[in-house]
């Protein structure tokens, strides 16, 4: 399931059905991903098993699947495949992971209307 949550200074971003945090790379194209091996190790594809399910604030029509190149079937939404960042742990409510850019390319948290949501700087009055 992928629904939405508030995540810090993040606003409401997509998480799956236990609160973890999605994110989106900026090195897949086409709906496809790009990020295997060490990559995959780093930032584990969400997994399809069945159809996925919207959850509460998540754009069911936005929500679909992608075929790996290893065989297995990946979440994605907007047409971008979803993964997760290893360090943020399985618990909700951590977004370590927004705004790195590894592996080519730069890594982020998706809004629920699928456009990648960049963490604003500091710099309040």
């Amino acid at each position: 399931m992928i629904k939405t949550a508030g995540v810090g200074s993040l606003g409401q971003i997509l998480v799956d059905g236990a609160g973890r945090t999605v994110y989106n790379f900026q090195k897949d194209t086409g709906g496809k991903s790009s990020c295997y091996g060490a990559c995959a190790a780093v930032w584990p594809p969400v997994p399809a098993g069945a159809k996925p399910q919207a959850g509460s604030g998540a754009n069911a029509s936005l929500l679909g699947t992608s075929k790996r190149t290893d065989g297995t079937t990946q979440v994605t939404y907007a047409g971008h495949p979803l993964y997760y960042y290893a360090p943020d742990g399985t618990t909700s409510g951590s977004a370590k992971g927004e705004g790195l850019n590894q592996f080519g390319a730069v890594w982020y948290v998706m809004s629920p209307s699928g456009s990648a949501v960049r963490k604003s700087g500091g710099g309040g009055y």
